[in-house]
């Protein structure tokens, strides 16, 4: 068996990986990685054991570490490994039940965090109120604790669960193994049920740190808006009256020590919270706290863009106005008048407010995080009863944020930093072509063009008034009533359960992946001569960029295909960071669209060309000469015909229908499909391995899933060979000879 070898600090396996097989720890230790807390898994320990298609967590090597890979991904491939290697059954038997132990320990170790996070909170809560009102003092609002909950968990572990994993592990763990391993389906079945186990405490471990670090800033907040803060003014304010402090201060320290247990917090974080508990009684006056419905955040959004408290005035009037209009749909001349004005501003405040916050670079107030990244302007128009909810989420901004998905906002900034160039227009040109558009039309000179093509402010300037503009618009969904500031009237669910995280996104994607594994891998070229290779086409997978638009909104939008020229950098999609719509459905649509566009620009002017086989030129061929198309019957030929009416002769959007058919149906073996429009997407479209496998006695399937099988074997047993005289020719076989290998055994 192939033997690999990590590095401390390297990264084994990732998230976004699919389990292509399992890792034995031959020598040294792996961090099963959390976000708060880690599994150490030492040497027998198996990677891949508990996972089904993807990757739970990441996997680092804690220091130098060897690995064995084990070929198994699941319970049919467990059962002939250990027939033929029966010295594995004791090795596997003992790495599942002490992992699964382990998964235990800390799955009981966070659920205590979680209740101990709800529970004291109100208590202190209860105790803040009951001192308030007995010192006849005010109570600051606290919105907060309106909508915290206990956890509600979808992936449970039940007590007896626990309580028979500690005791197994504790008491009767050998006679347990020697039972497991009398007979191999025993083996198997109790490998497999320790990882089904696993699987379901790890999905609630991500469960419960979700729920720990989403709910943090309840008990302390950067924003000082927190329980602790809380506690803290009312204590100042007792001194200043000359008013008994020790509940108050005992209340105080017990929240410190809460923030210790609980493990979500930094040492920065607590240090200045002891810190201010032992100094309260030097505070001199009442402090005042940042509240946002307290203040006018039309003008306070317009002032920090360089508008006039009149231009700020005339602006809340309209949307006063706007507010009170029955049909927000409405195209009579004045409630248009109002929309075009409230639109128009907008963006020019969105210009003028970006610009200053990249150019002096300082931490935003929430008011202005709201407003760049969700389109909030005024309470009123989104609603009081909206703002407390909207305001928590300003500091869980990471919540929208991974290495692919990023808020407008964000992007807007890695494009001033010079990290992206911008997007192409709806008139499909870049920023180059634009400028040089504007000088063959005689509105810049030749100089200027020189100019304006690194200055980062006109390239910003240029992605909003094209890509954001027009994305925040497609992405809201409905023309005619769009507006670009955020309302509360159409948020028919809260805004925790309509925020689209990084996390939603990731999954809807996978959920795509699972199933058409090819939709984001890329050719890309490898030369290395002096090795003996001199030029190789590797497949690497390019998941796109996913931005975030500052709208409650119901669609998706697949805006640009790749970065630029090159084929294999990654595309941009487009959501709203606030939906209505089903997101899984949404992301088939995206990558629907992006499958098409991307082969377009691969295939240039022969897109559409069936002498160039891809997949749009015989999409293409199909819809043109569907009439003449003997291998169609007249019943499908009708349902073409009314599939190309409907989408208004779009050969492209009739492609999108049939893939979301496809991906749904199809590769669940309900057809959809006629026998056509299958035999294109079992070409270009494949299914993954695993749904092969459950299909591959179906007739409508059988010769093209043997056809790409065999393909498949041969490139991979090709390029095995390939590494293995580079390898001796003194190459390094890189996470990217891996991952190539890889895409001909998905």
């Amino acid at each position: 068996m192939k033997v690999l070898e990590f590095k401390k600090g390297q990264v084994i396996a990732s998230r976004s990986d699919k389990v292509m097989e399992w890792y034995l720890v031959q020598k040294g230790t792996v961090l099963q990685k959390f976000e708060l807390e880690d599994i150490e898994l030492e040497t027998n320990s198996i990677i891949g054991i508990l996972e089904a298609e993807w990757f739970i967590c990441d996997y680092v090597a804690k220091e130098d570490t060897t690995l064995i890979v084990i070929p198994c991904k699941d319970a049919e491939d467990l059962e002939k490994l250990l027939r033929t290697h029966g010295n594995f059954r004791p090795l596997f038997l003992r790495a599942a039940i002490m992992q699964r132990h382990k998964a235990f320990s800390l799955y009981s170790k966070l659920s205590t965090k979680c209740y101990m996070m709800h529970s004291y909170t109100e208590r202190f809560y209860t105790e803040y109120s009951e001192i308030a009102q007995e010192n006849m003092i005010p109570e600051r609002p606290f919105p907060k604790i309106e909508n915290f909950e206990p956890i509600f968990m979808t992936h449970k572990a039940a007590d007896w669960e626990i309580h028979f994993c500690n005791s197994l592990v504790g008491k009767y763990f050998s006679e347990y193994m020697q039972m497991m391993m009398k007979d191999e389906a025993l083996t198997v079945g109790a490998i497999m049920e320790a990882s089904a186990q696993m699987r379901r405490v790890t999905q609630g471990i991500e469960e419960m740190v979700n729920y720990l670090m989403f709910n943090k800033d309840i008990i302390y907040s950067e924003h000082e808006d927190g329980l602790f803060h809380l506690l803290y003014d009312l204590a100042t304010t007792l001194h200043a009256e000359s008013k008994p402090t020790d509940q108050i201060k005992d209340s105080l320290n017990r929240v410190i020590e809460l923030m210790k247990k609980l493990g979500i917090f930094t040492k920065g974080q607590i240090g200045a919270c002891e810190q201010a508990n032992e100094n309260y009684s030097q505070v001199k006056g009442k402090k005042e706290y940042f509240d946002v419905t307290r203040i006018d955040c039309v003008e306070h959004i317009m002032k920090y863009a360089g508008f006039e408290t009149a231009q700020a005035q005339a602006y809340k009037k309209d949307l006063d106005d706007f507010r009170e209009i029955p049909d927000k749909s409405s195209l009579e001349p004045e409630q248009f008048q109002i929309k075009k004005r409230i639109t128009k501003t907008f963006y020019d405040i969105y210009e003028k407010a970006f610009m200053r916050s990249v150019k002096e670079n300082e931490e935003l107030d929430p008011v202005m995080v709201m407003f760049f990244n969700f389109g909030f302007m005024d309470v009123d128009f989104l609603g009081e009863d909206k703002i407390n909810s909207l305001v928590s989420l300003v500091e869980r901004m990471s919540f929208f944020r991974s290495a692919n998905v990023m808020t407008a906002y964000e992007w807007l900034c890695k494009i001033y930093r010079k990290e992206e160039e911008p997007s192409r227009s709806e008139l499909d040109m870049d920023y180059n072509q634009y400028l040089v558009d504007e000088k063959k039309n005689g509105r810049i000179t030749a100089e200027q063009l020189a100019e304006l093509k690194t200055n980062q402010d006109e390239k910003v300037k240029f992605e909003i008034r094209n890509m954001f503009t027009s994305g925040h618009r497609i992405t809201y969904g409905r023309v005619t009533s769009f507006l670009p500031v955020l309302s509360g009237e159409e948020m028919m669910s809260s805004v925790e359960k309509m925020a689209v995280t990084a996390e939603k996104i990731r999954e809807a994607m996978n959920e795509v992946r699972n199933i058409d594994y090819q939709a984001f891998f890329h050719d890309v070229q490898f030369v290395d001569p002096e090795h003996g290779i001199n030029n190789e086409t590797f497949k690497k997978e390019i998941l796109p960029y996913v931005i975030l638009m500052p709208t409650l909104g119901s669609k998706g939008m697949m805006w640009q295909e790749t970065a630029g020229i090159r084929s294999a950098t990654p595309g941009r999609f487009l959501l709203p960071i606030f939906s209505s719509m089903d997101l899984s459905e949404q992301m088939i649509e995206l990558v629907a669209r992006y499958r098409w566009e991307y082969c377009k620009h691969v295939m240039g002017v022969r897109w559409n060309d069936i002498r160039e086989k891809s997949l749009t030129a015989e999409y293409s061929d199909y819809l043109q000469f569907y009439k003449k198309n003997h291998d169609l019957s007249q019943e499908a030929r009708e349902k073409v015909k009314s599939q190309l009416t409907r989408a208004k002769n779009s050969y492209r959007e009739v492609f999108v229908k049939d893939y979301v058919n496809w991906l749904k149906y199809e590769s669940k073996g309900g057809f959809r499909l006629n026998k056509v429009a299958r035999n294109i997407l079992v070409t270009y479209c494949p299914f993954a391995a695993d749904i092969r496998a459950g299909l591959n006695l179906n007739p409508m399937y059988e010769n093209a899933f043997r056809k790409l099988n065999a393909e498949n074997l041969k490139n991979e047993q090709r390029l095995n060979m390939l590494y293995d005289r580079y390898e001796k020719a003194g190459g390094e076989i890189t996470a990217e000879f891996k991952e190539n290998l890889k895409y001909y055994q998905m």
